[in-house]
């Protein structure tokens, strides 16, 4: 008897944030049947997404190779969501407040312009942001200053027009040089949302239960007994991508992990006199302390999101928290889970946003008339292991038939979904697939689904349109 055609392997995957969403899409291509449970009202709705990460240059206290880690999985992930990404490069700047030096980030970028040249050779369909040698580029002062003279360009194309405003409105005096240009990318999460629902909508073998809390989970000899808020259900394996809940999961089944999650806002403001096309500014900053990496990321529309990496503003001093012996599930204090339940206290919401925009604003002056606009995009980051500098990770399995998505960054979901298949045929669980082509959803219908899902979420549709020069 034919056991894969008589009883189709059933993948079970609880959670539909980015990690769950992105293994549903992946295995319904490869023919799997796939049932996601998701306990909202829509998928990919946690933590703020704003850039892929494509290289880590983000962060200067990460392995060279988390960072190399971080580009492979940017580059594919940018390969199989197209219309999520906005193109646009990012500014990287060190204050002169800051002990570091800007040459100190040469050597990484050298390394990651040769790692993008390198995947583009093996394939040339990995040529996705742009050619290798036009990975990052210096600035010295004097160019900044020539810039500062240039008219600026409407629908910038080469490097220099995107640092024209840049130039026009920073505070050359506060920053060291050079300074960076990078093609690290925005990423919009109510596009991954609209994707996943539209695609996965049209997967023939793709059964997407929203509202469905998993309250117990069974093992029996091959198959896992599913126990939901609507019933329970049988499936072949299971993929534990709850997110900053995972633990809860792993705690059904008596399985220990150490992890940590971290609570995490970001602000938005609004700034009219900023409309038009900017690159995302990072100016970087000791974590925590009060002049922490400041994070300025441009949307349609004169929308900015904001970080600020120091416990008046996106951090909290509370929020990070770990695993213990008894329970794999780190305990949020109870103001925060509100908080991501967006049951934030208004005063508190304008108050670290005009902070947030002070914070910016000291590097550039004009910003300071930004405005609020709104409630802050938030949610708990799981971290695996205990180190809380962390960035690159995807998946773990606890036996033959459990597995957990534990990314921290976005771009490494599609990684999670091809180790897994790749478990699944060497456990000899599957034997083969059957790949389907899916198309990709119609870009317009991308954007008009993802402004549609911003505003139920509460926040301005400008967050969620194409920002693409």
């Amino acid at each position: 008897m034919d056991y894969q055609r008589m009883n189709p392997f059933r993948v079970g995957i609880i959670g539909g944030g980015i990690a769950g969403a992105t293994v549903a899409m992946h295995l319904a291509e490869q023919g799997l049947n796939v049932t996601l449970f998701e306990a909202g009202e829509s998928l990919v709705n946690g933590p703020p997404v704003c850039h892929l990460h494509a290289g880590g240059n983000l962060y200067r206290e990460i392995s060279d190779e988390q960072c190399l880690t971080l580009l492979e999985q940017s580059v594919a992930t940018l390969r199989q969501f197209p219309h999520c990404a906005n193109v646009r490069p990012t500014v990287i700047a060190v204050p002169v407040s800051d002990p570091g030096s800007p040459d100190a980030l040469a050597p990484r970028l050298a390394l990651l312009e040769q790692a993008y040249a390198e995947l583009i050779a093996k394939d040339p369909s990995n040529k996705v942001m742009g050619e290798a040698k036009d990975y990052y580029r210096f600035y010295t002062r004097p160019e900044m200053e020539a810039l500062q003279r240039r008219q600026r360009v409407e629908v910038p194309q080469q490097p220099d027009d995107w640092m024209i405003p840049f130039a026009q409105t920073i505070d050359l005096d506060k920053l060291k040089f050079p300074i960076v240009l990078v093609q690290e990318y925005g990423l919009s999460v109510f596009r991954m949302a609209s994707t996943a629902e539209l695609l996965l909508a049209e997967a023939p073998r793709a059964d997407v239960q929203l509202n469905t809390k998993v309250i117990g989970l069974h093992e029996q000899e091959d198959s896992w007994q599913v126990e939901t808020n609507k019933g329970t259900q049988t499936v072949d394996f299971i993929i534990n991508a709850c997110g900053y809940q995972t633990g809860t999961i792993d705690n059904m089944i008596g399985a220990a992990r150490d992890r940590m999650v971290e609570y995490k806002a970001a602000f938005v403001s609004h700034w009219p006199a900023g409309s038009g096309y900017w690159p995302e500014i990072i100016i970087h900053g000791e974590r925590g302390t009060p002049q922490g990496m400041a994070q300025f990321t441009p949307y349609a529309d004169g929308y900015f999101q904001l970080h600020g990496m120091t416990e008046d503003i996106t951090l909290f001093k509370t929020g990070l928290v770990s695993s213990s012996r008894s329970d794999a599930q780190p305990r949020l204090a109870q103001g925060f889970e509100e908080k991501i339940a967006h049951r934030w206290p208004p005063s508190e919401q304008r108050e670290r946003t005009e902070r947030a925009i002070t914070h910016f604003g000291q590097y550039m002056p004009s910003f300071n008339s930004a405005e609020y606009a709104g409630q802050p995009l938030c949610g708990a980051q799981q971290i695996p292991g205990d180190d809380p500098t962390l960035r690159a990770a995807d998946i773990s399995f606890e036996g033959k038939r459990y597995a957990r998505a534990e990314i921290v960054k976005a771009s490494s979901a599609l990684t999670v979904a091809e180790a897994l298949l790749s478990h699944l045929k060497s456990s000899s669980l599957l034997m083969h697939t059957n790949p389907v082509a899916l198309p990709q959803p119609d870009a317009k219908k991308v954007e008009e689904r993802a402004m549609a899902l911003a505003m139920d979420r509460g926040y301005p549709a400008s967050l969620a349109k194409v920002y693409s020069a």
